[in-house]
């Protein structure tokens, strides 16, 4: 059974998109009631870094929908256009990239609404959905052409019998040419000819209203006139096209009665809106546009709730761990207490995994899956997982890291101010204060905000996210005299923050509080400041 178990857990997809629909929906665990409040209607942006589930939670949205007879459609951005070439491309104005973008993101949608206007035939009435759908793709699929136009004309008469009709068309990035030709021929002999040639830049446009007015037509004739859109991978999209993208969703799809946007990104790789001076701003507002938005990357730390972390994550392994040994036909374990029994040395080592992971389900499945190899036909012990644990941190996180030279940095002096001196794994930095290399190295899943918005006695008015380090930072102090005894370095304090921190000496909260000027002070000439942005 032991082999058995390393063998699932060795299988599990460590994607969620490489995993088809119904397995997905299979192995879901929700957490926070998540789905529930993401099932309502509203408007939302979903924040999550990379593996902590944003595809396989807007699979679940879309299947629900879809059992429930309203049209869902999922776009993942990765897949659309040239979102590595023409989109990224400098020497292309950014009004042009964008219009692109646009125009690809208004197709994919047509073509999925096509689709499910075909598949959905017995609900959905074609003989009105389809003049809709015809106008929807004119609407975002209008050209004109910019440049000279060169007209030549030539005619002559003669008697005809048969009559001969050619049209070409020439079409390229940098200008289009469009030529026609009549002929009217006798045994050979041409009697009419004319010629029309038409040279320009073509220009794409999309407009907003038109778009917006189609697809309000087209909903209407969907079954329950509802529509969920569900946008993956929005972080995908270059950064300076992220607003314009957003734009349209804002005028043209947003308003629509009947539509619901959800949108899955990255936080630190998202821009929704920036300022206009004519307009106001472009792009989506959060909180006014989009009213909530949910961040996924706030559940499942083992330093919040360590049993609700580990109650999630045995939910999760164990139905993972079940469709794979299904599929291989194989015995299946009773429940997740018999998983953990038959799988590890004891129950500490699964907590072990929750720990390491940081609360990311990608990082729990690697960890876990490398676990399971070193094991071989054994149980997985701690050791295992802590090994496993070093080379997935050595093999991804670490190498991402060490490609960025500041960044890299910055984490070797948190090692040393907060692990090494402290003994603790965590920081506070003042909520509003935004730095780029914090936020890299959050991006990279080396930090984790374990808490946001605290605040302490001795600095009334002022509030602090509580940052930790990844646990393959500090993997090698585990065992020593050296290892961090907790989160933070607070003393007698602890009760005000609910997390788990060592009882060492009386310090004060500023201890705490990392100074990110004096890291810039000691670093190297292109040393900066982090910026304030606002305080929440």
């Amino acid at each position: 059974m032991t082999s058995q178990i390393n063998l699932a857990l060795l299988r599990i997809a460590k994607r969620a998109e490489r995993q088809d629909d119904a397995t997905l929906a299979r192995t879901f665990v929700d957490f926070g009631a998540v789905v529930a409040a993401l099932s309502s209607v509203d408007h939302h942006i979903i924040f999550g870094r990379r593996g902590t589930g944003k595809t396989h939670l807007l699979t679940v949205l879309r299947k629900g929908r879809e059992q429930d007879g309203t049209v869902a459609m999922q776009l993942d951005m990765r897949n659309l256009g040239s979102t590595g070439g023409v989109y990224a491309d400098p020497s292309i104005p950014v009004a042009q990239r964008a219009t692109r973008l646009l125009i690809d993101v208004l197709a994919a949608i047509h073509g999925q609404l096509f689709e499910q206007a075909v598949a959905n035939e017995g609900r959905v009435d074609l003989g009105v959905a389809g003049p809709a759908l015809d106008e929807f793709f004119e609407a975002h699929r209008a050209v004109r052409v910019v440049g000279t136009t060169t007209v030549e004309t030539m005619a002559a008469a003669e008697s005809s019998y048969g009559a001969e009709a050619k049209v070409g068309a020439t079409l390229s990035l940098s200008a289009a040419n469009l030529v026609g030709e009549f002929k009217v021929t006798d045994g050979g002999k041409e009697a009419v000819t004319a010629k029309k040639t038409v040279m320009g830049q073509e220009i794409h446009r999309v407009n907003f209203g038109s778009v917006g007015n189609a697809l309000r037509r087209i909903v209407e004739t969907l079954p329950n006139r509802r529509m969920w859109l569900l946008i993956d991978e929005w972080s995908e999209v270059p950064l300076d096209l992220q607003p314009m993208l957003a734009d349209l969703f804002r005028r043209a799809v947003l308003p629509i009665k009947g539509v619901t946007v959800k949108i899955a990104a990255i936080e630190q790789r998202s821009r929704f809106m920036v300022p206009d001076a004519s307009v106001g701003h472009v792009g989506i507002e959060l909180g006014a546009d989009v009213s909530t938005t949910v961040n996924l990357d706030d559940y499942m730390v083992f330093d919040n709730d360590d049993q609700k972390a580990v109650a999630f994550f045995r939910s999760l392994i164990y139905k993972h761990a079940c469709a794979e040994l299904e599929e291989a036909k194989a015995t299946l374990p009773k429940d997740e207490a018999s998983l953990i029994a038959e799988g590890f040395t004891q129950s500490n080592a699964f907590d072990e995994v929750v720990r390491a992971c940081e609360g990311v389900p990608r990082d729990a499945i690697n960890i876990l899956s490398a676990a399971a190899q070193r094991a071989n036909d054994a149980t997985i012990s701690i050791g295992d997982v802590r090994n496993a644990a070093q080379s997935w941190y050595l093999g991804s996180k670490d190498a991402a890291v060490s490609a960025h030279y500041e960044g890299k940095r910055l984490l070797t002096w948190l090692i040393d101010k907060v692990i090494k001196e402290r003994r603790a794994k965590g920081f506070l930095l003042e909520s509003g204060v935004r730095d780029p290399l914090i936020d890299f190295l959050y991006d990279e899943r080396v930090l984790h905000v374990l808490r946001k918005g605290i605040s302490a006695k001795d600095q009334p008015g002022r509030r602090y996210t509580v940052y930790g380090i990844d646990y393959g930072c500090y993997i090698d102090l585990i065992s020593t005299a050296r290892a961090p005894q907790g989160v933070l370095d607070l003393g007698d304090v602890t009760a005000d923050y609910s997390v788990t921190v060592p009882h060492t000496d009386l310090r004060s909260i500023r201890r705490c509080i990392l100074d990110l000027p004096e890291f810039y002070q000691t670093a190297s000439p292109a040393a900066h400041t982090p910026t304030d942005e606002g305080r929440s």
